[in-house]
């Protein structure tokens, strides 16, 4: 039989863990044009090198426009969600840490892969290349964390 101040600490240990995962797994869902918009602005980030050789200050403009808007769309993001677990950043619970290294595991492969695209066939292919497998990439990685946070809820309680 447990002891009463034993299923209290498993209990307060409990509510600790349940506090410390709530970040993770409590905010609203990342709207359906995320991914799509994510793709547009690496897909523009990739073109805006076009430019580089060409317009010093076409490019320069340009990469400070997308700048400015990340800026904006991430300061939004972070008052949408409160509390914005960034990957990376924090100690997630293991649901949600192994969805976050397989995240970074990938993103060599995808650069790879846009770099590839970028010096066999050009700027333009990798531009479109970039578009697609982030767009499904980031598609993919919220499926997969969504699913992550719904375990860390069940088994949380």
């Amino acid at each position: 039989m447990v002891s009463g101040m034993e299923s209290d600490a498993r209990e307060q240990l409990q509510i600790v863990e349940r506090a410390e995962a709530a970040p993770y797994i409590h905010y609203p869902r990342t709207p359906w044009w995320y991914p799509p918009v994510v793709g547009l602005w690496v897909a523009a980030m990739i073109t805006a090198f076009l430019w580089w050789r060409a317009n010093t200050a076409l490019f320069a403009a340009s990469v400070a426009i997308l700048l400015v808007l990340e800026g904006a769309f991430l300061a939004w993001m972070q008052r949408r969600h409160g509390a914005m677990p960034m990957p990376g950043r924090g100690t997630p619970p293991k649901e949600i840490g192994a969805v976050w290294r397989r995240y970074f595991m990938s993103l060599p492969v995808v650069i790879a892969v846009v770099g590839l695209a970028w010096w066999l066939i050009g700027v333009h292919a990798a531009a479109l290349t970039a578009f697609v497998v982030v767009t499904a990439g980031l598609a993919y990685y919220e499926r997969r964390y969504a699913a992550a946070a719904a375990k860390v809820r069940e088994r949380l309680g």
